[in-house]
């Protein structure tokens, strides 16, 4: 149920009641702060209902492609503070019920990484004290009964059903003094001194000390830079009881692009998804779910080497990428009190705890060591992408960017 929309000043505004602003909410509601979560929905509806639910921390783009262009050092540092932040939410979440599970993650070969990108891959990793091992592929085969391929089996990954964690971190920061309220369509921000006020469709407003963009993938051009884009991604459910399809309930995914990634749940379904476009147009993205989903359920027969494999459904929903596979989170240039908590990548939860630490830290007046690795103008100069402008901050048209689409 929604809460009443405060009628004095807040501290923190958070646009976006899916898993990131749920999280942010409560680490800074028991930082003490007054905050208020705003969603034109009702809580982890949006890109939260069309996560794969897997807790990663290898990114989309590969160690050794991201060594190879900011240097071996820099690249690290990146993924071993992702690790970490991977590490520290399971300390956190394995006490909530939120079907938080500890999965071991099989990186198949692919058109990315072949079998020699993958050893190359694995002594990347393990130099920079991640836990990868390399498995040739009749190992693979053997351990986890799939089709023969070479492998990187790496630990310290995790499932979560991410609309349960969404509403159990909502309802811990409601304990500390959040308002949560929906629908309410955030459609103006403007400066106001030391603070930001925030309009809403029917014309109401509230002063915050600060305001975090937490909108996922639906409103994701909201100060972003061009090179942070969205697509469509594609995902297939087998009927319940299928599963086990292979040994060791892993997380599988590949090396490759377009990618495939495949996970069991709880009541024995198969999901598996990938066949990402590079466009988001909702009705553009709909009409290809009858052949993305043949498309991917021909690759589980392959990758599990098992024929006619069950479907049960299919859907799309967008996608967000960046051109290192990490996330843009940080202050938006040239306004002191806004920020950015945009999960562009496939690792959307763990790029959440990700978030709650560097934006806790800069709200508390201690920058984080590792911030400017995650800078959403890491790639060039502070540029605004496209926006349409309103008494100095910005606004944009409603899509619906971030809806998955059933069939």
């Amino acid at each position: 149920m929604s809460d009443k929309l405060p009628d004095t000043f807040v501290d923190v505004a958070i646009v976006g009641a899916g898993v990131m602003g749920a999280m942010l909410a409560e680490r800074l509601s028991d930082d003490g702060r007054r905050v208020l979560l705003l969603d034109r929905r009702p809580p982890a509806h949006g890109s939260t209902a069309a996560s794969t639910a897997l807790v990663m921390w290898a990114a989309d783009v590969p160690l050794t492609h991201l060594s190879a262009r900011i240097g071996a050092a820099e690249a690290a540092r990146r993924w071993r503070r992702v690790y970490a932040a991977v590490q520290r939410l399971a300390q956190k979440a394995s006490s909530l019920e939120c079907g938080w599970i500890a999965r071991p993650e099989l990186y198949l070969a692919g058109t990315l990484l072949d079998e020699a990108g993958l050893r190359t891959e694995k002594r990347v990793r393990r130099t920079a004290k991640l836990p990868t091992e390399f498995l040739d592929s009749d190992t693979v085969a053997a351990r986890f009964g799939i089709a023969p391929r070479a492998a990187l089996l790496s630990q310290g990954c995790y499932e979560v059903d991410p609309v349960k964690l969404t509403l159990a971190s909502l309802s811990r920061s409601r304990r500390h003094g959040t308002a949560a309220c929906f629908p309410v369509d955030v459609t103006r921000l403007e400066p106001a001194g030391d603070a930001i006020r925030v309009w809403m469709g029917d014309g109401a407003s509230i002063c915050a000390g600060d305001v975090i963009l937490a909108t996922g993938y639906e409103r994701a051009k909201w100060f972003l830079p061009p090179q942070f884009t969205v697509g469509s991604s594609y995902a297939i459910a087998t009927p319940p009881g299928c599963a086990p399809l292979w040994r060791e309930n892993a997380m599988i995914w590949e090396a490759s692009s377009p990618y495939l990634y495949a996970r069991a749940t709880s009541d024995g379904r198969v999901i598996v998804g990938g066949e990402d476009e590079d466009f988001a147009d909702a009705h553009q993205r709909d009409a290809l779910i009858t052949a993305k989903s043949g498309a991917i359920r021909a690759r589980l027969e392959a990758m599990a080497a098992k024929p006619e494999i069950a479907m049960d459904c299919a859907w799309a929903a967008t996608f967000g990428s960046s051109p290192d596979g990490l996330p843009a989170i940080g202050r938006v240039g040239g306004y002191d009190h806004l920020w950015l908590a945009s999960g562009f990548g496939g690792n959307g939860i763990t790029f959440a705890a990700l978030a709650t630490e560097l934006l806790a830290g800069a709200l508390n007046g201690k920058p984080d060591a590792d911030a400017g690795c995650f800078d959403p103008y890491r790639f060039g100069p502070h540029h605004i992408g496209q926006t349409a402008v309103i008494n100095g901050i910005s606004s944009t048209s409603s899509t619906d960017e971030g809806t998955p689409s059933y069939q």
